[in-house]
């Protein structure tokens, strides 16, 4: 309602609609989710996210700029990352989840490093995609390797 508002104000403001909660969305709107989560929304997080986001879904790099811009407001309004890696869970065959695992440490390794609150909500996501703490620990063991933090 507000946005609505402003945009009386200032018509020519652009506002990112709130898309619906399906597979692709979820999956960015937690992948911002893991980006914020140490309270720093760096720039090599939002590359990778549309780097991601641009590979998984074939997307230019505009495309996937406008879709992760539309994740990061289903990030804001969805409090519960339970709820999003739910309509994950639901929507893919395991194989994709574990991909989607992987992208997800890509995004945390992204800016360098991994932070303990980082590690926790990816466990999280991790348990409630139905990923086995094994295959999580070969996934992330993967993904560092890529990021060239091992």
């Amino acid at each position: 309602m507000f946005e609505r508002l402003l945009s009386l104000f200032h018509p020519d403001r652009s506002v990112t609609p709130l898309p619906d909660a399906d597979a692709r969305h979820a999956l960015g709107a937690l992948m911002v989710r893991a980006a914020k989560v140490d309270r720093a929304y760096l720039f090599e997080e939002v590359e990778e996210i549309d780097h991601v986001l641009s590979h998984m879904y074939g997307l230019n790099a505009v495309e996937a700029a406008k879709m992760r811009a539309r994740c990061e407001k289903l990030e804001e309004a969805m409090p519960d990352t339970d709820t999003l890696a739910r309509v994950l869970h639901d929507a893919i065959p395991l194989g994709e989840r574990e991909a989607a695992v992987k992208s997800l440490w890509m995004v945390v390794l992204s800016d360098g490093g991994e932070r303990p609150e980082e590690g926790e909500l990816l466990h999280q996501i991790e348990r409630t995609l139905g990923v086995s703490p094994k295959r999580a620990m070969q996934i992330h063991a993967a993904a560092a390797m890529q990021a060239g933090q091992l």
